[in-house]
Protein backbone atom coordinates (compact mmCIF):
# COMPACT_ATOMS: atom_id res chain seq x y z
CA UNK A 1 0.00 0.00 0.00
CA UNK A 2 1.38 3.68 -0.58
CA UNK A 3 2.26 6.08 1.85
CA UNK A 4 -0.41 8.22 0.04
CA UNK A 5 -3.38 5.36 0.29
CA UNK A 6 -1.91 4.54 3.68
CA UNK A 7 -2.86 8.79 4.90
CA UNK A 8 -6.04 8.98 3.16
CA UNK A 9 -7.40 5.70 5.31
CA UNK A 10 -5.69 7.39 8.32
CA UNK A 11 -7.11 10.64 7.46
CA UNK A 12 -10.84 8.99 6.66
CA UNK A 13 -10.42 7.36 10.16
CA UNK A 14 -9.70 10.51 11.95
CA UNK A 15 -12.92 12.04 10.43
CA UNK A 16 -15.44 9.61 11.78
CA UNK A 17 -13.56 9.92 14.96
CA UNK A 18 -14.45 13.58 15.12
CA UNK A 19 -17.72 13.18 13.87
CA UNK A 20 -18.76 9.83 16.21
CA UNK A 21 -17.30 12.78 18.72
CA UNK A 22 -19.39 15.63 17.93
CA UNK A 23 -22.39 13.22 18.01
CA UNK A 24 -21.45 12.13 21.97
CA UNK A 25 -20.93 15.69 22.80
CA UNK A 26 -24.69 16.78 21.06
CA UNK A 27 -26.30 13.87 22.96
CA UNK A 28 -24.39 15.08 26.21
CA UNK A 29 -25.69 18.50 25.43
CA UNK A 30 -29.15 17.10 25.21
CA UNK A 31 -29.27 15.41 28.50
CA UNK A 32 -27.68 18.65 29.85
CA UNK A 33 -30.93 20.28 28.72
CA UNK A 34 -33.09 18.32 31.54
CA UNK A 35 -30.80 17.31 33.92
CA UNK A 36 -28.01 20.16 33.87
CA UNK A 37 -30.11 22.77 34.18
CA UNK A 38 -31.61 21.85 37.53
CA UNK A 39 -28.23 23.67 38.74
CA UNK A 40 -29.57 26.93 39.53
CA UNK A 41 -32.21 25.96 41.12
CA UNK A 42 -30.54 23.65 43.42
CA UNK A 43 -30.42 24.58 47.29
CA UNK A 44 -26.85 22.26 48.08
CA UNK A 45 -24.50 25.64 47.69
CA UNK A 46 -23.73 26.36 50.81
CA UNK A 47 -23.67 29.86 50.21
CA UNK A 48 -27.47 29.43 48.70
CA UNK A 49 -28.22 27.93 52.22
CA UNK A 50 -27.15 30.84 53.98
CA UNK A 51 -29.05 33.03 52.28
CA UNK A 52 -32.20 30.96 53.04
CA UNK A 53 -31.11 30.28 56.30
CA UNK A 54 -31.02 34.47 56.70
CA UNK A 55 -34.06 34.97 55.09
CA UNK A 56 -36.38 32.08 56.10
CA UNK A 57 -39.50 34.00 56.73
CA UNK A 58 -38.91 37.14 55.39
CA UNK A 59 -39.09 36.51 51.50
CA UNK A 60 -40.57 39.32 49.78
CA UNK A 61 -44.65 39.56 50.05
CA UNK A 62 -44.54 36.48 51.83
CA UNK A 63 -48.18 36.52 54.08
CA UNK A 64 -48.56 35.82 57.37
CA UNK A 65 -52.20 34.91 57.36
CA UNK A 66 -54.42 31.90 57.11
CA UNK A 67 -52.95 29.23 54.45
CA UNK A 68 -56.15 29.20 52.10
CA UNK A 69 -55.98 26.15 49.40
CA UNK A 70 -57.18 26.63 46.33
CA UNK A 71 -60.57 24.42 45.37
CA UNK A 72 -59.97 20.55 45.22
CA UNK A 73 -56.27 20.90 46.62
CA UNK A 74 -55.56 17.29 48.25
CA UNK A 75 -52.88 15.65 50.13
CA UNK A 76 -51.14 16.33 53.76
CA UNK A 77 -52.28 19.99 54.49
CA UNK A 78 -54.19 20.13 50.84
CA UNK A 79 -50.87 21.45 49.25
CA UNK A 80 -50.95 18.80 46.37
CA UNK A 81 -52.96 20.50 43.11
CA UNK A 82 -53.93 17.21 41.48
CA UNK A 83 -53.93 16.99 37.69
CA UNK A 84 -55.81 13.22 36.11
CA UNK A 85 -58.25 11.22 37.56
CA UNK A 86 -57.97 10.06 41.20
CA UNK A 87 -57.91 6.16 40.43
CA UNK A 88 -55.23 6.39 38.06
CA UNK A 89 -52.66 3.36 38.64
CA UNK A 90 -49.34 5.66 38.81
CA UNK A 91 -48.85 8.98 40.40
CA UNK A 92 -46.59 11.19 39.36
CA UNK A 93 -45.38 14.17 42.06
CA UNK A 94 -43.67 17.45 41.08
CA UNK A 95 -42.25 20.17 43.50
CA UNK A 96 -41.83 22.86 41.05
CA UNK A 97 -40.89 27.00 40.44
CA UNK A 98 -42.68 29.03 37.63
CA UNK A 99 -39.17 30.83 37.61
CA UNK A 100 -37.25 28.12 38.00
CA UNK A 101 -35.13 27.46 34.12
CA UNK A 102 -35.14 23.54 34.76
CA UNK A 103 -38.50 23.23 35.86
CA UNK A 104 -39.24 24.93 32.25
CA UNK A 105 -36.70 22.43 30.36
CA UNK A 106 -38.77 19.28 32.17
CA UNK A 107 -42.43 20.77 31.03
CA UNK A 108 -40.90 21.31 27.35
CA UNK A 109 -39.49 17.90 26.94
CA UNK A 110 -42.19 15.99 29.22
CA UNK A 111 -45.72 17.85 28.39
CA UNK A 112 -46.63 16.01 25.78
CA UNK A 113 -46.21 12.80 27.64
CA UNK A 114 -47.51 13.74 30.95
CA UNK A 115 -51.24 15.10 29.54
CA UNK A 116 -51.12 12.03 27.00
CA UNK A 117 -50.92 9.85 30.07
CA UNK A 118 -53.22 12.20 32.46
CA UNK A 119 -55.81 12.63 29.71
CA UNK A 120 -55.87 8.42 29.36
CA UNK A 121 -56.41 8.11 32.74
CA UNK A 122 -53.21 6.13 33.19
CA UNK A 123 -51.31 8.93 35.42
CA UNK A 124 -52.17 11.24 38.32
CA UNK A 125 -49.94 14.04 38.72
CA UNK A 126 -49.61 16.13 42.38
CA UNK A 127 -48.52 19.21 41.62
CA UNK A 128 -46.76 21.37 44.69
CA UNK A 129 -45.74 24.98 43.82
CA UNK A 130 -42.75 26.25 45.94
CA UNK A 131 -40.64 30.27 45.76
CA UNK A 132 -37.02 28.61 45.72
CA UNK A 133 -36.16 31.52 43.15
CA UNK A 134 -37.43 34.41 45.13
CA UNK A 135 -35.15 32.85 48.38
CA UNK A 136 -32.12 32.72 45.78
CA UNK A 137 -32.31 36.07 44.00
CA UNK A 138 -35.14 37.97 45.51
CA UNK A 139 -38.40 38.97 44.08
CA UNK A 140 -41.56 37.49 44.43
CA UNK A 141 -42.59 35.68 41.39
CA UNK A 142 -42.23 32.75 42.17
CA UNK A 143 -44.70 33.41 44.95
CA UNK A 144 -47.23 35.76 42.55
CA UNK A 145 -46.74 33.47 39.99
CA UNK A 146 -47.82 30.03 42.09
CA UNK A 147 -50.59 31.56 43.83
CA UNK A 148 -52.15 32.96 40.60
CA UNK A 149 -52.17 29.46 39.18
CA UNK A 150 -53.95 28.13 43.04
CA UNK A 151 -56.54 30.70 41.62
CA UNK A 152 -56.71 29.21 38.44
CA UNK A 153 -57.34 25.85 40.43
CA UNK A 154 -60.14 27.52 41.95
CA UNK A 155 -61.47 27.91 38.28
CA UNK A 156 -60.89 24.34 37.20
CA UNK A 157 -57.68 25.72 34.61
CA UNK A 158 -54.72 24.98 36.42
CA UNK A 159 -53.25 23.01 33.81
CA UNK A 160 -54.07 25.21 30.79
CA UNK A 161 -52.76 28.28 33.28
CA UNK A 162 -49.82 26.88 34.57
CA UNK A 163 -48.82 25.33 30.76
CA UNK A 164 -49.40 28.90 30.09
CA UNK A 165 -47.11 30.65 32.63
CA UNK A 166 -44.08 27.66 31.44
CA UNK A 167 -44.68 29.03 28.14
CA UNK A 168 -44.17 32.53 29.10
CA UNK A 169 -41.33 31.62 31.73
CA UNK A 170 -39.18 35.27 31.91
CA UNK A 171 -35.45 35.02 32.29
CA UNK A 172 -34.61 33.42 35.62
CA UNK A 173 -32.94 36.98 36.41
CA UNK A 174 -36.18 39.00 34.86
CA UNK A 175 -38.91 39.14 37.97
CA UNK A 176 -41.93 39.70 35.72
CA UNK A 177 -44.02 37.41 37.61
CA UNK A 178 -43.84 39.53 40.50
CA UNK A 179 -46.67 41.96 38.81
CA UNK A 180 -50.04 41.13 38.58
CA UNK A 181 -51.42 42.57 35.97
CA UNK A 182 -48.74 40.90 34.11
CA UNK A 183 -50.28 37.69 35.32
CA UNK A 184 -53.96 38.66 34.36
CA UNK A 185 -52.55 39.10 30.62
CA UNK A 186 -51.33 35.64 30.75
CA UNK A 187 -54.59 34.76 32.33
CA UNK A 188 -56.43 36.06 28.83
CA UNK A 189 -54.50 33.02 27.04
CA UNK A 190 -57.25 30.64 28.68
CA UNK A 191 -60.58 30.81 27.60
CA UNK A 192 -62.53 31.55 30.66
CA UNK A 193 -60.21 32.42 33.49
CA UNK A 194 -60.00 35.83 32.81
CA UNK A 195 -62.90 37.02 35.15
CA UNK A 196 -63.37 39.45 38.15
CA UNK A 197 -62.85 36.72 40.78
CA UNK A 198 -59.83 35.62 39.28
CA UNK A 199 -58.20 39.09 39.38
CA UNK A 200 -59.25 39.82 42.36
CA UNK A 201 -58.00 36.50 43.55
CA UNK A 202 -55.05 37.17 42.15
CA UNK A 203 -54.58 40.87 43.50
CA UNK A 204 -55.41 39.62 46.93
CA UNK A 205 -52.70 37.27 46.77
CA UNK A 206 -55.39 34.98 48.46
CA UNK A 207 -53.52 31.85 48.18
CA UNK A 208 -50.18 33.37 49.11
CA UNK A 209 -49.98 31.87 52.79
CA UNK A 210 -50.65 28.06 51.07
CA UNK A 211 -47.93 28.70 48.67
CA UNK A 212 -45.76 29.87 51.76
CA UNK A 213 -46.44 26.66 53.74
CA UNK A 214 -46.21 24.77 50.59
CA UNK A 215 -42.71 26.08 49.99
CA UNK A 216 -41.61 25.48 54.08
CA UNK A 217 -43.32 21.63 53.62
CA UNK A 218 -40.39 21.54 50.75
CA UNK A 219 -37.52 23.20 52.95
CA UNK A 220 -38.13 20.46 55.84
CA UNK A 221 -38.81 17.91 53.21
CA UNK A 222 -35.40 17.18 52.65
CA UNK A 223 -35.72 18.06 48.70
CA UNK A 224 -32.64 19.41 47.10
CA UNK A 225 -34.04 21.50 44.34
CA UNK A 226 -36.57 22.07 41.77
CA UNK A 227 -37.99 19.72 39.94
CA UNK A 228 -38.37 17.46 42.06
CA UNK A 229 -40.26 14.90 39.93
CA UNK A 230 -40.92 11.54 42.06
CA UNK A 231 -43.00 8.18 40.79
CA UNK A 232 -43.06 5.51 43.24
CA UNK A 233 -40.53 7.76 45.75
CA UNK A 234 -37.97 7.75 43.32
CA UNK A 235 -36.60 11.32 41.90
CA UNK A 236 -36.87 10.15 38.51
CA UNK A 237 -35.53 14.16 37.53
CA UNK A 238 -32.02 13.25 38.60
CA UNK A 239 -32.26 9.56 36.41
CA UNK A 240 -29.88 10.03 33.16
CA UNK A 241 -31.75 7.63 31.43
CA UNK A 242 -34.72 8.74 32.14
CA UNK A 243 -36.70 10.09 28.88
CA UNK A 244 -40.52 10.90 27.78
CA UNK A 245 -41.20 7.44 26.22
CA UNK A 246 -39.19 5.69 29.32
CA UNK A 247 -41.84 7.33 31.30
CA UNK A 248 -44.29 6.33 29.34
CA UNK A 249 -43.38 2.65 29.25
CA UNK A 250 -43.38 2.66 33.22
CA UNK A 251 -46.99 4.31 33.46
CA UNK A 252 -48.62 1.62 30.98
CA UNK A 253 -46.46 -1.36 32.39
CA UNK A 254 -48.20 -0.33 35.65
CA UNK A 255 -51.39 0.41 34.36
CA UNK A 256 -51.81 -2.93 33.18
CA UNK A 257 -50.66 -4.33 36.12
Amino acid sequence: MSEKNRDGKRTARERLAVEREKQKAAERRRRALIVGASVVCVLGLAAVIGVLAANAGKDKGSSAGPAVAPSGAQGKDSLAVPVGKDDAKSTLTVWEDFRCPACQAFEVAYRPTLHELTDAGKLRIEYHLVRLIDGNLGGSGSLRAANAAACAQNAGKFREYHDVLYANQPKETDDAFANNDKLIELAGKVKGLDTPAFRTCVKDGTHDSWVDKSNQAFRTGGLTGTPTVLLGGKNIYQDQTMTPAKLKQMVEAADRG
